[in-house]
């Protein structure tokens, strides 16, 4: 994942067909690409160019966020999405804006925007989601990443929120 890449639970590893229709895929593209997972959910990749294409997680690193997030947006029934790159002087509202860039699923969405180099961690929850994890628990999440970052361990920190966002929401069989 490049910085700036919005991170959303994947499939499977190696490139994300594009699709044409419902369920159609299609040859792997470069550029954006989506694809319906087997639980419905859309997994969506997007190449965001910059001047510095190198990316800051080795694949492994992109393995455990990606097994994280699936793990968390299947166990809670909540779409967790990830942000990492500059988010600029207005975090707050920026964070916000790629929240609502997930259009319908915003309501069920969970956004965790990380900008490393300004020191910023923003959560934002929809409408829906903010039912299962309010600011409390948001603050927590971000208490323990900040936790992790601090200690220079930037994919165990993301995970480590995801995992108390996971705790804090429950299970989606439990609402």
């Amino acid at each position: 994942m490049a910085p700036g890449d919005l991170a959303r639970p994947q499939a499977g590893p190696g490139e994300t067909p594009a699709v044409t229709g419902p369920g159609l895929a299609e040859e792997p593209v470069s550029g954006h690409s989506r694809i319906p997972t087997a639980s419905g959910r859309v997994s969506e990749a997007s190449e965001v160019l910059a001047e510095d294409e190198r990316s800051p997680f080795t694949s492994s690193q992109l393995s455990r966020i990606d097994e994280a997030l699936t793990r968390t947006s299947a166990d809670t029934g909540l779409l967790f999405t990830l942000w990492v790159g500059a988010l600029g002087g207005r975090s707050r509202e920026r964070a916000e804006e790629l929240h609502a860039s997930l259009g319908d699923e915003a309501a069920e969405a969970v956004l965790i925007a990380v900008s490393p180099g300004e020191r910023v961690v923003e959560v934002v929850t929809g409408e829906e989601s903010v039912r299962r994890v309010d600011d409390q628990g948001a603050k927590i999440a971000v208490g323990s990443m900040v936790s992790r970052f601090t200690e220079s361990d930037l994919v165990g920190g993301i995970v480590e929120g995801l995992r108390v966002l996971g705790d804090h929401a429950g299970s989606k069989h439990e609402r």
